[in-house]
């Protein structure tokens, strides 16, 4: 149970004393230079939008390549594997990332916790012209001799640095000089968030009355903090490799007869340490989506949130876990059979934890009050989608069916399914959630349910197409398949079919766009508190609220996040900031 009693915990208000907050002295440092946390959030969405619309329109590129080879003549061999690569590593690292905890991390963890603002102010601000810097590196490299690296998005050693690869001269340089920028800035952001959170909460607002999107946010930033110093240290070594001379990765190879000067290098260290990222990285994006769903579900179902503490303790497991299984990305690597045992079974264990969120979410909406709009659907359509890319990737945990799968469009459909689809619906359902907040305006309300469900029904069309294809041993990375044997000709027509649809779903996020600016400028003015929420971000003196969140009283928490449909309240909810005696008719 939750402790819901006026005071509980021993906290006495008038011991805390509030933290000053920086206040704007021109209109450069009220918009531009912002060290308020809610303006830093939407440049850091607003730039990761920028970067995946650039993404979307690489994917773009490469489908109409897989559905008609050789008919444009500007994607050649070299530019398609230079799509996939900047494709790839823009949408986990550049995108996904940046949105959920550089955006709704600064946006929501300082007014779900009761303070206002992050714990550094400055360094707050200084991370996202940080993360600025990388995405400039990153692009860059579009306007490069050679252009863009076209090494894969994971820059596997010794191809990445060999002349024969696109971009293996100045292309492949960028990509790591960006990604050690964007570490340092997400460094500075990530302590800032875990400083926040331990240092900063509201008089009564104890660590098991965060809402789950804190939680989310929270763990997954520890995560990152442990886990990007391992593609730190890679990038920095590879650059070694590229610009020095060194061996850390470069084994001794004969190119055009004659040895190169690298030798004695691991390419499977390299492995090691960038999967070692690469795994948590996929669950440093779930977790804040995990979070905002289950807040999410519990507004719009108008019911407690069921077994918050399981909740939590599952997020931490999950974390834990994370760092546990990256070796069943190298099961064709030639790894020992007992370490490819150990992280077989590593990997299904992690399925416990994720296991119970997932039932956690169902008893949420049992005979809860479902209200179907935007935020509802979103939250439903990421279930479906986490749990059936989910199921996919039992398959790639074991050793014996990874292996014929490992290089075919299966993974590509599994990894799309897990890391794209599901947590791009979170950012959706979490946009017309909390626009209001940010707005004072509600999003139109047709224009929503229209992007919903073309985008649902249309990555479905594609992604469970992309999965068959995988089963009939369609490789992936190919720029043409050419008249292999074992590929049968409903193969093209497939790839056309996915290539339509990709285009009319990609199509179909501007219409997202769309609403977002119309809604902005000239939608419905939203009431306080639209959704009836019980968090402290729906509780501030004005929406928007003002740069210091609270205006002269900062809020006091009686309650968990949840409390929804009490017996005997004078309404459906009781905000964390209401007193018990206040919350009964």
């Amino acid at each position: 149970m939750v402790d819901v009693r006026a005071g509980a915990g021993g906290f006495h208000p008038e011991d805390f004393e509030e933290e000053e907050v920086p206040h704007p002295r021109s209109w450069w440092t009220k918009y531009v230079f912002s060290q308020d946390a809610k303006v830093v959030a939407l440049q850091y969405a607003g730039t990761a939008v920028f970067v995946g619309l650039i993404a979307l329109v690489l994917s773009w590129l490469m489908r109409l390549q897989l559905a008609f080879p050789g008919a444009f003549a500007f994607i050649d061999a070299d530019h398609y594997y230079q799509f996939i690569t900047m494709h790839g590593m823009m949408m986990v690292v550049y995108v996904l990332t940046a949105i959920f905890l550089g955006g709704f991390g600064n946006y929501l963890i300082p007014l779900m916790i009761g303070a206002r603002d992050m714990a550094f102010p400055f360094i707050n601000m200084l991370s996202y012209w940080t993360y600025l810097l990388a995405v400039l590196v990153l692009l860059s490299g579009f306007f490069l001799p050679g252009g863009p690296t076209g090494a894969g998005w994971t820059l596997y050693p010794p191809q990445a640095l060999l002349a024969g690869t696109p971009g293996s001269s100045y292309g492949i340089v960028v990509m790591f000089v960006s990604l050690v920028i964007f570490i340092a800035g997400f460094t500075m952001g990530g302590l800032n968030y875990v400083v926040t959170v331990l240092q900063l909460r509201a008089p009564g607002m104890t660590m098991m009355r965060l809402p789950m999107t804190v939680w989310g946010i929270f763990i997954a930033t520890i995560m990152a903090l442990l886990a990007f110093p391992g593609l730190l240290v890679a990038s920095l070594m590879m650059l070694c490799d590229r610009l020095l001379g060194a061996s850390f990765f470069m084994p001794a190879i004969v190119q055009d007869g004659a040895p190169l000067a690298n030798a004695g290098g691991s390419p499977i260290l390299y492995q090691h340490l960038f999967w070692f990222f690469g795994h948590p990285e996929v669950y440093i994006v779930a977790l804040p989506a995990f979070g905002i769903v289950a807040d999410l579900l519990s507004t719009h179902a108008r019911k407690n949130l069921f077994g918050y503490r399981l909740m939590v303790w599952a997020t931490i497991a999950i974390g834990v876990l994370s760092f546990m299984v990256w070796g069943h990305h190298m099961f064709i690597s030639g790894m020992n059979p007992i370490f490819g045992f150990f992280f077989a079974t590593s990997t299904l264990l992690i399925a416990i934890p994720t296991a119970i969120k997932v039932y956690n979410w169902i008893f949420t909406l049992w005979r809860g009050d479902i209200h179907l709009n935007p935020p509802m659907l979103y939250s439903l359509g990421f279930i479906v989608t986490f749990v059936v890319g989910g199921l996919t990737g039992l398959f790639l945990g074991n050793v014996v069916v990874d292996v014929p799968l490992n290089s075919t469009l299966f993974v590509v459909a599994h990894f799309h399914m897990v890391m794209g689809v599901a947590p791009i619906l979170v950012i959706f359902g979490a946009i017309s959630h909390w626009f209001p907040l940010m707005s004072g305006r509600m999003l139109h309300d047709g224009l929503a349910k229209l992007h919903f469900w073309i985008t649902f029904l249309g990555t479905y069309f594609i992604f469970f197409t992309m999965h068959y294809l995988g089963v009939l041993g369609v490789p992936r990375r190919y720029y043409d398949l050419g008249q292999t044997a074992f590929i049968p000709p409903s193969v093209a027509a497939l790839n056309i079919a996915i290539t339509v649809v990709a285009l009319i779903v990609g199509a179909a996020q501007f219409v997202l766009i769309y609403n977002f600016i119309r809604s902005w400028r000239h939608g419905e003015a939203a009431k306080p508190n639209p959704w009836g929420a019980t968090t402290l971000e729906w509780q501030t003196p004005e929406m928007p609220p003002p740069h210091d969140n609270w205006g002269k009283q900062a809020p006091t928490v009686y309650r968990w996040a949840y409390d929804y449909s009490v017996p005997g309240a004078d309404r459906d909810f009781i905000p964390q900031n209401q007193p018990e005696q206040g919350a009964r008719a």
